[in-house]
C-alpha cells in the first residue's frame, strides 16, 4: 500500500456511507498530499501535508482496494477517494458489515478513537517483551483472550491470532491474566510473536470477505491450527476441541492441551490414548483427526 498511495495528492472524495463519526473530517482530505503509511495494531495511519493524518480500520469486514469492486460488494462501497498520478487513481474502501472507520483527524490526536490512544506495543517490535506483557497481565484479571482482544497488553492480536497464540502457548483463554505464570507469559509471549509474523507473511487470512489491496487473498488460514477447528481432533494430542464464547467472540480450544484454570494438565500419551478409544467408538471422529485445512476462501 505504501508505494501506490506515499506521494499522492487527493483529488477528490465521495462518501457514499451516512454520514457520523466514522467518517469524520473527510472534508478535509481533498487537497492533502500522503506523506506515507504506517500502522498500529489494527490501524492504518497515513500522514497528510497540513499537519493531519487519515485514519483507517478495516473492522471484521472492510477492505481497502485499488481496483473498483465486483456488482455485488459495490452495494458495499462506503469512501471512494480520487487520486493524482496516474493509475491505479482511486481507492475504495469497502466495508459490508460497517464496523470500519475512514476518517481524518489532527495527527497525533485521538481523541475519538479511544482504542488506538491506549494500544499496548507492537507484537513484532522491540518494545514487546516478555516482561512487559507479564507487568501488563499481572494488572488485569479479566481472562486472557478478552484482555488480549482488548489490544492493551499488545496490539493487533485479534480473535483468530489470539486463538492460535493461546493453542501454542497452552493456555486455556478463560484463564484471568494475572494466574499465568513467568513461563506460561514466555510461551504466550513467543507465541503472539510466531503467529503474527507468519501471518504478516502469508498476507494476513481469508475466510470470507478480507482482501489485499490488489484483491488477493490471505493464505494464513492454510496454517490455522486452533481457530474454527471445534469439533476436529487437536493437531497435537488429537483430544476433540472445544467451541465457548469468551468476550462476546467464539472461541476454540483443546481442553487437554489448554485445561482450565486451575485443573491438572494431562499428559498427551495419556489424552492420545483417550483420543484413540473415542476414534474406535465414532468412526466419524477419524475425519476430525485430518490435518489442518486449507483456507475456507473469501475475505
Amino acid at each position: 500500500m505504501a508505494p501506490w498511495l506515499t506521494g499522492r495528492e487527493v483529488r477528490s472524495v465521495d462518501l457514499l456511507a451516512p454520514a457520523g463519526p466514522k467518517y469524520a473530517g473527510l472534508e478535509r482530505l481533498a487537497g492533502r498530499l500522503i506523506e506515507g503509511v504506517g500502522r498500529r495494531g489494527k490501524f492504518l495511519l497515513m500522514p497528510l501535508s497540513g499537519g493531519l493524518e487519515l485514519v483507517a480500520h478495516l473492522g471484521m469486514t472492510g477492505v481497502i482496494a485499488d481496483h473498483a469492486p465486483d456488482a455485488r460488494a459495490s452495494t458495499h462501497l462506503r469512501v471512494k477517494v480520487e487520486l493524482s498520478g496516474g493509475d491505479p487513481g482511486t481507492l475504495f474502501f469497502i466495508d459490508p458489515r460497517r464496523f470500519g472507520r475512514f476518517l481524518v483527524v489532527d495527527a497525533g490526536h485521538y481523541p475519538t478513537l479511544p482504542t488506538l490512544a491506549a494500544l499496548g506495543p507492537e507484537p513484532l517490535g522491540d518494545d514487546f517483551t516478555h516482561t512487559g506483557l507479564a507487568a501488563a497481565c499481572a494488572r488485569s484479571t479479566m481472562p486472557i483472550k478478552a484482555y488480549l482482544l482488548s489490544q492493551r497488553p499488545v496490539a493487533g492480536v485479534g480473535n483468530i491470532y489470539a486463538d492460535e497464540a493461546l493453542w501454542r502457548a497452552g493456555i486455556h483463554p478463560l484463564t484471568p491474566a494475572a494466574w499465568l505464570g513467568e513461563d506460561q507469559v514466555a510461551a504466550l509471549h513467543a507465541a503472539i510473536r510466531e503467529v503474527l509474523a507468519a501471518a504478516v507473511a502469508a498476507q494476513g487470512t481469508t475466510l470470507s470477505d478480507y482482501r489485499t489491496v490488489r484483491g488477493g487473498t490471505g493464505e494464513y488460514a492454510r496454517q490455522l491450527l486452533a481457530y474454527g477447528r471445534a469439533g476436529e481432533a487437536c493437531p497435537r494430542c488429537g483430544t476433540e476441541m472445544e467451541r465457548s464464547v469468551v468476550g462476546q467472540r467464539g472461541t476454540t480450544h483443546c481442553p487437554t492441551c489448554q485445561p482450565a484454570p486451575g485443573a491438572a494438565r494431562p499428559t498427551v500419551s495419556a489424552a492420545r490414548s483417550r483420543a484413540g478409544a473415542e476414534r474406535a467408538r465414532d468412526p466419524k471422529a477419524a475425519r476430525r483427526a485430518a490435518p489442518p485445512r486449507g483456507g475456507k476462501g473469501g475475505a
